[in-house]
């Protein structure tokens, strides 16, 4: 326990950081706006590029860390909606529990991955997020269309948008220029790889900056069944899914890493522009991500990491 504790413990440093950070309006002005757009649409990507371009997929179990994976999405996005009718819950506030229960905190995956097993994890942490990413941003997506809370000038803004995305687009290029066997030539793949050292600790930073305490006041039903399908139903199935796949050790705590980790900062925004309820988004990635820094090491240590 002490060596996972060891491990994540400074990202949730740094993650309480960013709270303080915001608590004293340090630095001011649109500061950290600017700062999340630079590591979302330049520095992350320029991480997934490196690693990916660079790495030895074939180690990588991709079939089985998939099925796991995005077997155990599939299975509670379809519960989700089954049960939405029963959850009495409005359309706007629904799409909010919806995302809150499938996305997953990048930055904190990675960050993980790679400080619990080096580059072995953050390899396999770029396998998932080139998995995750694209199947979470349709499934969330389609339940904006389902729900009826976007009209269709948005809904093709949205199909645009993730066409657009750029993790997605950082993912294609690493993984071509790795089959092609290009990689990255020259000096680009030192200067690409300084870019991807800055994205994970800025990354943490800006998680704690956007986080919104006094969002947690809000009780509703689905806020709560949020929480416990991602903090912990998802890493449950995982877990049992990556253990009957007889994954490897890294592979296996990355699975089960992505999936108990808090919901994605960017849901908000989502949240904002397709007509979900934007704060109980708020309360939703508040609450898990502080929940995340003590259900995290729980899941890891019984996975006997």
């Amino acid at each position: 326990m002490a060596d996972i504790a060891g491990a994540l413990g400074p990202l949730f440093l740094l993650i309480l950081l960013g709270c303080v950070l915001d608590w004293l309006r340090l630095p001011g002005g649109d500061f950290w706006p600017r700062l999340e757009r630079l590591i979302y649409f330049l520095l992350f990507p320029a991480m997934l590029v490196s690693t990916l371009a660079t790495a030895d997929v074939s180690q990588v179990p991709v079939t089985r860390v998939a099925v796991a994976l995005l077997g155990a999405m599939g299975v509670f996005a379809a519960l989700l909606w089954a049960l939405r009718g029963w959850m009495g819950m409005e359309p706007a506030a629904f799409t909010s529990a919806f995302q809150g229960a499938l996305r997953f905190n990048t930055y904190v995956g990675v960050a993980g991955a790679a400080a619990l097993h080096g580059a072995p994890g953050a390899t396999v942490a770029a396998v998932a997020v080139a998995l995750m990413v694209p199947v979470v941003n349709v499934l969330c997506v389609a339940s904006f269309v389902a729900a009826g809370t976007l009209g269709r000038g948005s809904l093709g803004k949205s199909l645009a948008a993730l066409g657009r995305n750029p993790l997605i687009l950082a993912c294609l290029v690493g993984i071509g220029l790795n089959v092609s066997g290009i990689g990255l030539p020259g000096w680009s793949a030192a200067t690409v790889e300084l870019l991807g050292r800055a994205a994970l600790p800025l990354g943490l930073v800006a998680v704690g900056v956007a986080l919104r305490p006094a969002a947690l006041v809000r009780r509703d039903r689905g806020i709560w069944a949020s929480h416990l399908v991602k903090l912990g139903l998802m890493p449950a199935l995982a877990l049992a899914l990556a253990l009957l796949l007889g994954l490897d050790p890294v592979s296996r705590d990355v699975v089960l890493l992505f999936a108990a980790l808090p919901t994605a900062t960017s849901a908000y925004i989502l949240a904002r522009q397709l007509g979900g309820d934007a704060e109980m988004m708020a309360a939703l990635i508040t609450g898990q991500t502080l929940l995340a820094m003590v259900t995290l090491p729980l899941w890891l240590r019984l996975a006997g990491t």
